[in-house]
């Protein structure tokens, strides 16, 4: 059967902003897919110092990424985004902002953080609006589920805080029935994250006069 992905494969062709950002940066804030592969992977060795692990699923084209890097030196951030001329986009904004905290993965964030990442690994994570999937038919394909927020929970560190947003009221609706049923979860709608920049991504929505939504739950 086909698996079940939360996200759909975009275009990979670059610009030549992208293609110049891509071959300056990728080497050095890039994780390559291969390179999940190969026994003995240890996701820490791709920093060069131990510190908290923040995760953000979907930077998109890094606006937030990069601006959240710069003012988090004190973290490694790990940022999950499978759209390749996003993450080249994201590498500039990156060397813009001055930071070098950050890594990107390609690789399918659930089971990354199935596979990659131990139980209580994570200090934050990020999720700013995830795809909504709006048709009904395609609701399987969300990333805010019940199974996916336990295995989420399982990876977060007490304590530790789970920060999403969303354009979609019906989708902020099913995210917080989800995360308030999770046991390891608490929390619910908060005030809009002072320290999130708004995103060209967020603009648009609020040019549709949508209600943007925030969430955070901490690991108890």
């Amino acid at each position: 059967m086909r698996e079940v992905l939360t996200y759909s494969r975009r275009g990979s062709r670059f610009t030549p902003r992208q293609a110049a950002g891509w071959a300056a940066h990728q080497a050095d804030w890039v994780i390559p897919d291969e390179a999940v592969d190969k026994p003995g992977f240890e996701l820490a060795s791709w920093w060069d110092r131990e510190a908290p692990l923040v995760v953000e699923i979907g930077s998109g084209i890094g606006e937030a990424t990069a601006a959240l890097a710069r003012t988090r030196p004190e973290v490694n951030i790990l940022a999950f985004e499978v759209w390749l001329p996003g993450i080249a986009d994201a590498l500039s904004k990156v060397a813009e902002a001055g930071a070098d905290n950050l890594r990107f993965c390609g690789v399918d964030a659930v089971w990354s953080l199935e596979h990659l990442l131990g139980p209580g690994s994570i200090s934050e994570l990020w999720t700013f609006f995830p795809d909504p999937w709006h048709k009904t038919k395609h609701h399987k394909r969300r990333l805010v589920t019940p199974p996916h927020a336990a295995l989420v929970a399982s990876r977060l560190a007490p304590g530790a805080v789970w920060r999403l947003a969303t354009d979609w009221a019906e989708y902020a609706a099913q995210m917080k029935e989800v995360l308030d049923a999770e046991p390891l979860l608490e929390g619910g709608v908060v005030e809009r994250w002072a320290e999130r920049p708004i995103t060209r991504f967020e603009r648009k929505g609020l040019d549709k006069d949508r209600t943007i939504t925030d969430l955070a739950y901490t690991r108890v």
